[in-house]
């Protein structure tokens, strides 16, 4: 009888593995047979806990913690606005993916969260599955047509308290026509200044560029949150990034400050990856938190789903890494109150 494999769990299940029981009694050399209770397990994603792979029991448990089915409050609401953004020229380091597993987060547990999509491409648009495209209202109009914000911000479908300023192709134009408008600098600032409702989070997703639009999202914020891939060329160009938010903070706005800095890819198999979490550790201190994001393959699939990996598999290592985050910077947002945008 060949040995029994057990059937693999569907993408959208809790569980975030696949496992391979495999009988591993067969006569050894010599004739001498070997016999081992313990299956050997097979997991496609990167540990980041002790054990290799936590139960279903427990990632069931972690699913309902996230989702929040309740309702409750159970993240802590700052007082006033925190406008952050979310910005590093270099691409691929998980700018996107965090801006949208982190709003995900925050709104289910009780905050409302604005999404600012500053990227031509539309990410953050496609992974929140907010319609983008030419023709939809987006964030071109209210930079330089001067619509208002609340005119073309969406509701973000099975998510409460979360909404969406789409971005479509037109805003890849928007670089050049920018160059000749009034106070070109501070254009999503005023959008959002005159935006009449309250939010408790603004999030706004940078391309990964240092023009004009991210010199409007580092206008329009107070807080920057930079992820940075725990690999040597991410580190390369962090400094040419701080040096932009400095010129911002001393021309342009002056509330400016680098508040998180969120490792992201994480390969707990490297020692590179160890390497560059030091480095950062050593140079930005408290910025940095303690909540470090995994490689993940259900954070890569989410957004074939059109879902953030909170809804899309709420169990496992990639939405409870970025959850821990949101708690962090939730939880340091109250204990540091800085004077915010209301």
């Amino acid at each position: 009888m060949p040995p029994a494999v057990p059937q693999q769990p569907h993408p959208g299940a809790v569980a975030d593995s696949e496992s391979v029981a495999v009988n591993t009694s067969a006569p050894a050399a010599g004739g001498v047979a070997v016999d081992q209770a313990a299956a050997a397990y097979v997991s496609r994603e990167t540990p980041t806990r002790e054990e290799d792979d936590p139960p279903l029991a427990m990632e069931a448990m972690r699913a309902v913690q996230i989702l929040n089915p309740s309702g409750e409050v159970t993240m802590p609401r700052p007082d006033r606005t925190r406008v952050m953004c979310v910005a590093n020229q270099k691409g691929g380091v998980g700018k996107t993916t965090t801006t949208v597993n982190l709003a995900v987060a925050l709104a289910l547990h009780g905050n409302r969260v604005l999404v600012v999509d500053l990227d031509p491409q539309g990410n953050a648009s496609t992974g929140l599955n907010v319609p983008h495209h030419t023709g939809v209202p987006d964030v071109y109009d209210c930079l330089i047509n001067s619509v208002p914000l609340e005119e073309v911000a969406q509701e973000v479908e099975g998510i409460p308290n979360l909404w969406c300023v789409p971005a479509t192709i037109d805003l890849a134009g928007a670089e050049i026509e920018l160059v000749s408008v009034v106070a070109r600098e501070s254009r999503l600032a005023r959008a959002i200044a005159a935006y009449p409702g309250h939010f408790d989070y603004i999030f706004i997703d940078c391309p990964p560029s240092l023009g004009l639009l991210t010199v409007n999202a580092l206008v329009a914020a107070q807080e920057v949150l930079i992820p940075i891939q725990c690999e040597y060329y991410a580190l390369e160009g962090l400094n040419q990034l701080i040096n932009n938010i400095n010129l911002v903070r001393q021309h342009l706005n002056p509330k400016l400050e680098v508040s998180t800095i969120l490792l992201t890819m994480y390969d707990r198999r490297t020692r590179l990856a160890d390497a560059v979490e030091q480095d950062v550790r050593n140079h930005f201190g408290d910025k940095v938190l303690q909540a470090v994001i995994p490689r993940n393959v259900r954070v890569s699939e989410a957004p074939s789903y059109g879902q953030s990996v909170m809804t899309y598999d709420p169990g496992s290592r990639g939405a409870t890494s970025y959850f821990e985050a949101a708690q962090e910077i939730a939880e340091r947002g109250v204990k540091e109150p800085v004077s915010r945008n209301a």
